[in-house]
């Protein structure tokens, strides 16, 4: 299956390493983060499940759940969490799903045959309250990958969510904001009182709104 930014993502039931999780309901009216791990006990992905230990206040802060996804079973995961809590000095404390049947592998379209038929690739996937899937990146097996980008995409999808403006290249959070071209500049002058900066009639910059 081919997931496309938009599409209502696939519904499952699963076990966890905190129970069984039916993924609609687990994620409510939050946003979720999926990542997944082609395997148990493997070095990058340790070190990844950690650094979401880390940030749950991060995630917390912003409305959004963290589920990792790894092929072995809820024993293997228990395990694994062991580990990373040691090695990593965390405490993991958010689900891992146990897909040992590539059920969910299948589903979110996460076997990529060129690279390895036999292993979940490393992907991550956003989605928003209302199930639809709003970014996906694909990481290789040896490239760890990057949550100050994925904190970074959130504050971006949940601002142009609520105010008209778009994010530049490398905006973060409490950066000027691109005004959306499908309001006027002089729309944009009322709706936007801190200012508007217009650099060429299709580009024209505000401060974040919500700041």
């Amino acid at each position: 299956m081919t997931l496309q930014l938009g599409d209502i993502v696939p519904d499952f039931t699963q076990e966890s390493s905190e129970g069984t999780i039916n993924f609609h309901e687990w994620i409510g009216d939050s946003w979720a983060v999926l990542f997944s791990h082609p395997a148990d006990y493997t070095p990058v992905c340790t070190t990844e499940l950690g650094e979401v230990s880390r940030r749950q206040e991060e995630f917390k802060a912003r409305g959004v759940k963290t589920i990792a996804l790894s092929v072995d079973d809820v024993e293997s995961h228990k395990g694994w969490i062991c580990d990373i809590n040691e090695t990593q000095s965390t405490t993991v404390n958010y689900p891992i799903l146990a897909d040992a049947d590539n059920k969910v592998a299948e589903l979110y379209g996460m076997i990529h045959p060129n690279a390895n038929a036999k292993l979940t690739v490393r992907s991550v996937f956003i989605i928003d309250p209302n199930k639809k899937l709003r970014l996906t990146i694909t990481y290789p097996p040896a490239t760890g990958r990057n949550f100050d980008e994925i904190i970074r995409v959130i504050d971006a999808l949940q601002l142009t969510d609520n105010h008209q403006v778009a994010t530049p290249v490398n905006w973060k959070d409490g950066d000027d904001c691109v005004v959306v071209p499908s309001i006027s500049t002089e729309d944009a002058k009322v709706k936007f009182p801190k200012g508007v900066t217009e650099v060429k009639p299709y580009l024209r910059m505000t401060p974040q709104p919500n700041k």
